[in-house]
C-alpha cells in the first residue's frame, strides 16, 4: 500500500480519521505534529513560541521527508504543512494525498475552545479560520490527489468516503 497522507485545516478531523483509516486498512499511522512533540519533547505552542512559525516549519518538513518515506503508513500532517513548497513537493511525490475539506464555520466550531493551536490565539479566531482557509485551500487542492468534503459525518462515514475514492485511483507507491 502506498503511504496515505491526510491534509487540511486544523480541526479537519485529520487524526481521528486517519487513525480509523489505518485501522481498517491494517497500516500503521503517524500524526506529523505528535511525531514532533514526542522528538522535542515540548508542545506546539512552545516551539512556536521559542522558534517561531519558522522554525516549526523547518522541523515539519524533516518529519514529512522521514514519514513519507515509510511504506503502510497513514500520516494525518498539521494544518499548515502546504505553506512550505517542500512539503508540498515531497507529498506529491511520495503518497497518496486526501484533502479533507471541512467549511470554516465548522472547523470553529470544532477548535474554538483549544487553547494548543498557536495560529486561533488572536483576538477573532473564526475570522482567522476564515482568512487561513482562504489562503490554505488553493494549496491543498494543489497537492491533493484526492478531496473528500467533510464536515457533518462521523469518522466512520468520511473513512468509507476515503476508500471508495481510493478503489478507482491508482498512483505509485511512496518511495524513498
Amino acid at each position: 500500500m502506498s503511504c496515505l497522507i491526510l491534509i487540511g485545516m486544523m480541526g479537519a478531523g485529520k487524526t481521528t480519521v486517519g487513525k480509523e483509516l489505518a485501522r481498517r486498512r491494517k497500516a500503521r499511522f503517524a500524526d506529523c505534529d505528535h511525531e514532533i512533540v514526542a522528538r522535542t519533547g515540548v508542545s506546539i505552542p512552545t516551539i512556536f513560541e521559542i522558534e517561531g512559525e519558522a522554525g516549526f516549519r523547518r522541523r515539519e518538513t524533516q518529519m514529512i521527508d522521514e514519514l513519507t518515506r515509510q511504506p503502510d503508513l497513514v500520516i494525518a500532517t498539521g494544518g499548515g504543512v502546504v505553506t512550505t513548497p517542500a512539503n508540498r513537493a515531497l507529498m506529491r511525490e511520495r503518497g497518496i494525498v486526501i484533502y479533507l475539506n471541512v467549511p470554516p464555520q465548522i472547523l470553529y466550531e470544532r477548535t474554538r475552545h483549544d487553547r494548543n493551536r498557536p495560529l486561533l490565539q488572536v483576538d477573532d479566531p473564526r475570522q482567522r479560520i476564515t482568512e487561513l482557509y482562504q489562503q490554505r485551500d488553493p494549496l491543498y487542492r494543489e497537492v491533493a490527489d484526492l478531496v473528500v468534503d467533510g464536515g457533518r459525518g462521523n469518522p466512520g462515514t468520511m473513512v468509507r468516503l476515503i476508500e471508495t475514492a481510493l478503489q478507482t485511483f491508482h498512483k505509485s507507491p511512496c518511495k524513498p
